[in-house]
């Protein structure tokens, strides 16, 4: 391993991660509804693009004096930040199964299973050897089948398609803009932490999707991060299998004690069915409160509240117990595999920087924004980045 301090335009690091493997933190992702982190840019991608003194590290044959070399033949060049992240998504390994492709100790159908790489789910590149890929994925560290999977310039434009690129909120709250200036209109708030679906950059303002509709943040109070579904170690399956059915079963019991109240909310007149008894019973008390005003940073469910306070208070009332954070709902409960097509009342239903509770026939109910307050809509609307189960 090589540990050094080097000053570079953007060209220079795309040169040795092509040249070497860079190692980058990550964490492990949960099929279907984990993501973990594999690129980060923003203040750190700046840093390096400006110059700044970074350290790195570089596994691989090259030498010091054969990197030192490589960074002082390619500094002269500039490479956009797009450019730069192409070169990334190169050294990628992108799995295109129906299900899952196994990730073994050896290159060998003999080799151990010591975990699972789920279709569109991503690693990182470290040789080839008789057809297989040596990859490192989350915490696991194996070999796959190269004919399950893509790399080098397939993995480009793949990689754009299946990971999702955020803006991360790092005010305390961020305006969303009608327009790309700091003149325009302001149609929306987000609250700090939340990670917003990046549609459209430019050097100043970012496009985003909210639930006022698209509009425009500054890229002064955002970081941005490209997430990817990463590979699951058997034990880390064990771990999550057994969490999760703890975790229903703490629901289920706290659910069983406690009866839902009623409200002085206007209410919807419809009637919910078709999944767990106690799902039925969540998506049922959420909608009594339909009518009820949005309030920005709100909890309670008749004075106003928003998106996941609405959530947080809901469940409440069944004991459970949840964050007040959309980004943070998108890893409570268990991944629904299927998405929409398999959701059922009291699931929650997590797009960019807004949650739902799911009520059935394709519908969720919600605290929406100041205009309409809490109401029922389409779950399609928009396109879900998770749907979690709690019961």
């Amino acid at each position: 391993m090589i540990r050094f301090p080097y000053k570079l335009a953007g060209c220079a690091f795309s040169a040795v991660l092509l040249a070497g493997c860079i190692s980058f933190d990550s964490q492990a992702g949960l099929p279907s509804g984990g993501v973990g982190k594999l690129l980060t840019g923003g203040d750190d991608l700046q840093t390096a693009l400006a110059g700044q003194e970074t350290n790195v590290e570089i596994e691989g044959m090259l030498s010091e004096d054969d990197i030192s070399e490589l960074i002082e033949d390619t500094t002269k060049v500039e490479m956009t930040d797009e450019e730069l992240e192409e070169e990334l998504f190169k050294n990628l390994v992108i799995a295109q199964v129906t299900h899952y492709v196994n990730v073994r100790s050896l290159p060998s159908e003999e080799g151990e299973i010591i975990g699972k790489l789920y279709n569109n789910s991503v690693g990182t590149f470290i040789e080839e050897e008789n057809g297989w890929y040596l990859i490192e994925s989350g915490s696991v560290k194996g070999y796959v089948k190269g004919e399950f999977c893509v790399t080098g310039d397939e993995a480009v434009e793949l990689a754009k398609q299946v990971g999702t690129r955020f803006a991360t909120v790092n005010t305390t709250t961020l305006k969303v803009r009608s327009e790309d200036s700091i003149e325009s209109s302001v149609i929306g708030l987000v609250p700090e932490g939340d990670d917003l679906v990046v549609m459209d950059e430019t050097e100043d303002w970012v496009k985003v999707d909210v639930e006022e509709g698209t509009g425009w943040v500054s890229a002064d109070y955002v970081e941005f991060h490209t997430e990817f579904v990463k590979a699951e170690s058997k034990a880390e399956e064990e771990a999550r299998l057994a969490r999760e059915a703890e975790e229903r079963r703490k629901a289920q019991a706290a659910a069983s004690k406690k009866k839902s109240s009623t409200s002085g909310g206007a209410g919807a007149s419809v009637q919910v069915s078709g999944g767990s008894e106690n799902g039925n019973a969540v998506a049922n008390y959420g909608l009594q409160f339909v009518g009820n005003p949005y309030v920005y940073g709100g909890t309670s469910l008749t004075n106003g509240c928003d998106c996941s306070g609405f959530v947080m208070s809901v469940y409440a009332a069944f004991g459970v117990s949840l964050p007040h954070s959309s980004k943070s709902d998108r890893s409570v409960g268990s991944a629904v595999e299927g998405g929409l097509e398999a959701a059922v009342p009291g699931d929650i239903v997590c797009y960019s920087g807004h949650v739902a509770i799911y009520i059935g026939n394709n519908q969720i109910v919600h605290a929406s924004n100041s205009k309409t307050g809490i109401i029922v809509s389409s779950a399609s609307y928009r396109t879900p980045l998770a749907v979690r189960r709690i019961f």
